[in-house]
């Protein structure tokens, strides 16, 4: 537990440290008053589909997220295709800065709780960096209540960390792509077969359909291991509609989860067989500048 906090503060402290990075940082800390050369806009969202994208809020800016799941396409004419079912969750993000964003959520799936950090480190500029990268580090608390209530669960049991690294590229006006490393670490599993320790790589992408709307895809891929050999990858497809000051995301995915903690190392749902739950996110920002800061 200790080794998974020291990483959520380290990310939270990341502004601080990464003052002392060389040259190349210092010039784009130079350069960042003026924007001259920064590639902007990569994804048009903070969710890429289900999990996060490089993009963080602007400084003092709210968003609002609300993310919705309805049940299998499979499950049938009597409950009207998965409709008559639904998973919610609701969250806030805020950014600190225009690079740290701080969010907290709450999941109606295990009643599961979640806050997490998202810090830009390094931001795609032409001619001299290549990609956008952001670190990303979450904390979930799973609250369902216990079907053994004489066996009572330790606090720390019900926690699971998350951290990943966010490596984006925008290729064109219409193409970017991202690669995801993933590292999650459940403190307590079911059986002693369960691993810990799940890692995982994420790789997605956004292509530019007009200029409001996009097509997005995401697919986690887990490491071999007895985590991948009773569960599924996480695969996602979805579009991206954009209107004033909302962001509108339609989702198809076999998974059922919003938040790392269950969409990556715990999916059971098969594409091929029909376990497509369909979706959506919406989101709205905020401005909480005073006219001012401006």
């Amino acid at each position: 537990m200790a080794k998974h906090l020291l990483l959520s503060l380290l990310l939270l402290l990341a502004p601080y440290l990464m003052q002392a990075q060389d040259d190349l940082l210092d010039l784009a800390e130079a350069l960042d008053s003026t924007e001259a050369g920064y590639v902007s806009g990569t994804f048009k969202a903070t969710r890429l589909v289900n999990g996060h994208s490089v993009e963080t809020n602007g400084d003092q800016e709210l968003l609002f997220l609300i993310s919705h799941r309805f049940g299998t396409l499979n499950s049938g004419a009597y409950n009207l295709f998965g409709l008559d079912q639904a998973t919610i969750r609701l969250a806030l993000e805020y950014g600190l800065t225009d690079r740290l964003t701080l969010g907290l959520g709450r999941s109606s799936l295990e009643k599961t709780y979640d806050g997490f950090a998202k810090y830009r480190i390094l931001r795609q500029l032409q001619g001299a960096m290549p990609v956008t990268v952001t670190g990303f580090s979450s904390l979930a608390i799973k609250t369902l209540e216990q079907q053994l209530p004489e066996r009572p669960t330790a606090f720390s049991s019900r926690l699971t960390y998350t951290h990943q690294l966010l490596i984006a590229r925008k290729f064109t006006e219409r193409l970017s792509l991202q690669l995801s490393p993933t590292w999650v670490h459940r403190n307590m599993v079911a059986t002693r077969q369960d691993e810990n320790e799940v890692y995982a790589l994420g790789l997605g992408g956004r292509y530019k359909l007009t200029k409001r709307t996009s097509f997005n895809a995401e697919y986690y891929y887990l490491l071999p291991g007895e985590t991948a050999d009773q569960y599924r990858n996480a695969l996602a497809m979805g579009f991206d509609i954009e209107t004033g000051g909302h962001v509108f995301q339609l989702i198809f995915t076999n998974a059922q989860g919003m938040v790392e903690k269950l969409f990556i190392p715990q999916t059971q749902g098969a594409w091929e067989e029909g376990d497509v739950y369909f979706g959506f996110n919406i989101s709205r920002v905020f401005s909480l500048k005073k006219e001012g800061d401006w």
